[in-house]
């Protein structure tokens, strides 16, 4: 959350809905035949797109004509559709390594659909489809570099496969996404293909048996494991017409019935931000109070209010962190693509909130947004850790998408819909912008280690090529 001085200015984000249609079709031989039609598996998030939304940011002025002077806050709790308690599908070691859920377990929160015909849904902890394809089911953020882990079932003479860095609308996987085969009956492309770019012969899958797929996509090379047996090594040129540094992860039924469960993402190619000692790379925003120091990896900021900003700038990124808040309900955050910081404005820039409250027992009725929440703009669906306990972050910003996961359980996904402004506290901000943590007021006590990004900004050079996977 913000600071005090700032904190009238909260606005109120109603409840909403985003939702996404998108209608594709895909030419090539092969399991990317994607279907038609618009209807979307609908996101939870709150509205960030009101026209009086922190125009001012060191005002409680309203930017328009409105006299409407009362309490403004963010919304208590996400909707009822995709309320779910974290089932803890990751190990302590695999969170440590970055690993994220990408399917909860419970809802298709994070996932969106551009076929309303194929019936995706959630069936005993598997994501689940058998009629009205092809189509996809589509993660909310886009990906560059990862490792991705699901297990897989599909039906006798089933026919699916997991699309990688693909856009909503693929047409041709020879050109606008890879698409990694799971059909043991296609001619051309077989399980294991990369249809239209690679087949790879030999390899087959158990009907209607659970089987662990695992790929590694980084840069332009892609690896693949079934059940621990690699089985793709692909590598294209990185100054190819095909090559793809980005987009969306996709779920494909196409024919028969077939079923997804622990999907899991790790971003690759992180690097760390905070030194062993020192502020190296870092800068204090002028008129700071807070204390800030590091000791062996690990960064104290005590008191407040006080905000450290880096030095360097991202615009599309995968940030991960740990957090520990030594106190009951203190407040913290984590600004991205922030303006430089200045004593009269110390932190404009969007903010995922730190606070660890909610209300009468109810985790999923968070105080001040809750921890993960991209404050003044989302509520958290479910405050996940503890104060005094480490606890892991993960925030993937894209474009105009965001999401953020905490102990590796998907917490806010939101898409900023507001007119471009440079500030990011009065409308959308695509540009790059640097990373600023906060002490929120006299009462702050928190720790941060292990902070590292990776960067995932198309180069200039390639921004047309690669815009509508995003």
């Amino acid at each position: 959350m913000t600071s005090r001085r700032s904190f009238a200015r909260a606005v109120t984000r109603r409840a909403a809905v985003v939702v996404f249609s998108a209608a594709f079709v895909l030419s090539l031989p092969g399991c990317g035949e994607i279907g038609n039609s618009t209807a979307p598996v609908r996101q939870s998030a709150a509205d960030g797109s009101s026209a009086n939304s922190d125009a001012n940011p060191r005002s409680d002025r309203p930017a328009t004509a409105s006299r409407d002077r009362r309490p403004r806050k963010n919304p208590e709790s996400v909707d009822e559709e995709f309320r779910a308690r974290p089932l803890k599908q990751l190990s302590p070691q695999q969170l440590d390594e970055g690993w994220v859920e990408l399917f909860d377990g419970q809802t298709l929160f994070g996932w969106e659909s551009a076929n309303p015909s194929v019936n995706w849904r959630v069936e005993d902890g598997a994501i689940v489809a058998e009629a009205g394809g092809p189509g996809l089911l589509t993660t909310f953020v886009a990906c560059a570099d990862f490792e991705l882990q699901c297990d897989v079932r599909l039906e006798r003479g089933g026919n699916s496969g997991i699309f990688l860095r693909t856009p909503a609308r693929p047409r041709n996987p020879s050109v606008d996404c890879y698409e990694w085969n799971l059909c043991d009956s296609h001619d051309a492309f077989p399980t294991a293909s990369l249809v239209g770019r690679r087949a790879v012969h030999g390899v087959r899958i158990e009907d209607d048996r659970w089987h662990t797929c695992r790929i590694r996509f980084q840069g332009p090379h892609l690896k693949a494991w079934i059940d621990g047996r690699l089985v793709t090594d692909f590598r294209e040129a990185a100054q190819s017409a095909g090559f793809l540094r980005r987009g969306f992860i996709g779920l494909q039924q196409n024919r028969g019935r077939v079923a997804f469960r622990r999907i899991f993402l790790k971003p690759l190619g992180t690097r760390p931000l905070l030194p062993e000692h020192g502020l190296e790379g870092w800068r204090i925003v002028p008129g700071s109070r807070s204390r800030f120091s590091i000791e062996d990896g690990t960064l104290a900021i005590d008191g407040g209010p006080g905000y450290l900003q880096t030095k360097g700038r991202w615009a599309d990124f995968a940030l991960q962190l740990e957090a520990f808040v030594d106190g009951a309900r203190l407040n913290s955050g984590v600004f991205f693509r922030a303006l430089a910081g200045t004593q009269d404005a110390p932190a404009n820039g969007y903010e995922v909130q730190i606070h660890n409250g909610f209300y009468d027992g109810d985790r999923s009725r968070p105080v001040d947004a809750g921890t993960g929440a991209i404050f003044r703009r989302t509520v958290a669906r479910w405050v996940v850790p503890d104060d005094r306990q480490w606890f892991h972050l993960t925030l993937i910003a894209v474009g105009d998408r965001f999401g953020v996961w905490v102990e590796g359980f998907p917490v806010t996904m939101w898409q900023d819909g507001r007119p471009d402004d440079p500030n990011p506290r009065r409308g959308r901000r695509l540009q790059s912008g640097h990373l600023i943590l906060q002490g929120h007021d006299p009462t702050t006590h928190v720790r941060f280690r292990r902070m590292r990004i990776a960067d995932w900004s198309v180069p200039e050079s390639a921004v047309g090529a690669q815009r509508r996977n995003d």
